[in-house]
């Protein structure tokens, strides 16, 4: 009951934000996990939602945000009431894998885009009719791990231990490690899996020491991703430990306090802007979000799972004005223009990389989005 009253105070809020005006035009739906495991991602997205352009082209935009309670079965229920009862034109969310998946069905039978925040390559691969809604901002787990991968295989390391949440976020990252170390000269050294609810990893945790494995490698998100780093170094390993982009977030090095400090990982430019050239793209995408999430929220600063959610309506903003010249809003014809609209876009600097989708990539990055980063003195810092 609690999660339905916290799910209908974030829509009656949102709502409101958008709706000024009974004129009202392009509707965009958002399902996030504002609750339950997921909620160091969707906490940051439902903050997001006051910032997001209340206006493009001289549309007015309402926004529709739902708590998904981070359980797919809550997401599925909330992506087919914003589209069976407010219409919308464009679909955002879920926060996590799992609770997105199921969004795909629901998008495709509707024929309405799909913007993902969460992570797993298998939401928008590989392309098929039922894909082809769905977009994700994110980069891919593979670009991710494929660059981790080849930064763990510079420093000389050969063996690698794993532990990944028992997921389709935690289980993309272990097929990629599983595929790309071998050709790395990398043998991975077991596969150690535990639940994001979970209060201890303390078994897999002994196995993966025991194995002696030069460094670990922690396939997890938000806080959760804690967990498996501190009692690896509470049991006394010292080796290097790697974690994925799921980790940049600062209740990360504020939970893990000195067991997360040297955490390395890929993530996006947003967590390493200050530390790149000042003429980085970048820098101007990453500006334009702090500031309006910071006019939106009192001053506070964001993360880059907020940054997912303005990224994903980034893409939209793009693609409205020339979907605006194929049909009007709260059409079929609108939303299969935004579709195509969005599947165009070239060369655009996100917070999350630089955006270049195609008919057969729906997220658009490469290697050059992917920043080998360090959890270091409180802080993230460029690696290279």
């Amino acid at each position: 009951m609690l999660g339905n009253h916290k799910g209908w105070m974030i829509a009656l809020a949102t709502v409101v934000l958008g709706a000024g005006s009974a004129q009202a035009q392009i509707k965009v739906g958002i399902t996030m996990s504002g609750s339950g495991p997921g909620a160091a991602l969707g906490q940051p997205q439902t903050k997001t939602v006051a910032a997001l352009p209340k206006e493009i082209a001289g549309q007015k935009i309402t926004y529709f945000a739902l708590d998904d309670e981070s359980d797919p079965t809550k997401g599925a229920q909330n992506a087919r009431k914003l589209i069976a009862e407010e219409k919308v034109d464009v679909l955002i969310g879920s926060s996590l894998t799992p609770v997105s998946l199921p969004l795909i069905d629901i998008a495709a039978e509707s024929k309405t885009p799909l913007l993902s925040l969460a992570a797993a390559a298998i939401l928008v691969t590989p392309m098929d009719e039922k894909k082809k809604w769905v977009f994700k901002v994110v980069p891919n787990d593979d670009i991710m791990a494929n660059a981790i991968l080849k930064f763990i295989a510079s420093w000389g390391l050969k063996t690698l231990g794993y532990i990944g949440v028992s997921d389709a976020y935690g289980e993309g990252y272990y097929k990629v490690l599983s595929e790309t170390a071998p050709k790395l000269g990398i043998t991975l050294t077991g596969h150690e899996v535990y639940a994001r609810s979970d209060a201890s990893v303390t078994g897999q945790v002994l196995k993966i020491i025991a194995s002696k494995p030069d460094a670990v490698f922690v396939a997890s998100a938000g806080t959760p991703a804690v967990l498996p780093q501190k009692a690896l170094r509470e049991r006394g390993y010292k080796g290097p430990i790697f974690q994925t982009h799921g980790v940049a977030t600062e209740e990360f090095i504020k939970l893990g306090g000195k067991d997360v400090d040297g955490a390395i990982f890929t993530g996006e430019a947003f967590t390493v802007v200050n530390d790149l050239p000042a003429d980085s793209p970048f820098r101007k995408t990453t500006a334009n979000f702090i500031d309006a999430y910071k006019a939106a929220n009192g001053g506070a600063t964001p993360s880059i799972f907020g940054a997912h959610l303005w990224d994903s309506m980034t893409l939209v903003e793009h693609a409205i004005p020339a979907a605006l010249k194929v049909a009007k809003p709260g059409t079929e014809e609108f939303r299969a223009a935004l579709r195509s609209e969005i599947e165009k876009t070239k060369d655009l600097a996100l917070n999350n990389g630089l955006s270049n989708m195609t008919p057969d990539n729906h997220n658009g990055y490469d290697e050059r989005s992917a920043f080998v980063i360090m959890v270091k003195d409180g802080g993230f810092h460029l690696v290279k």
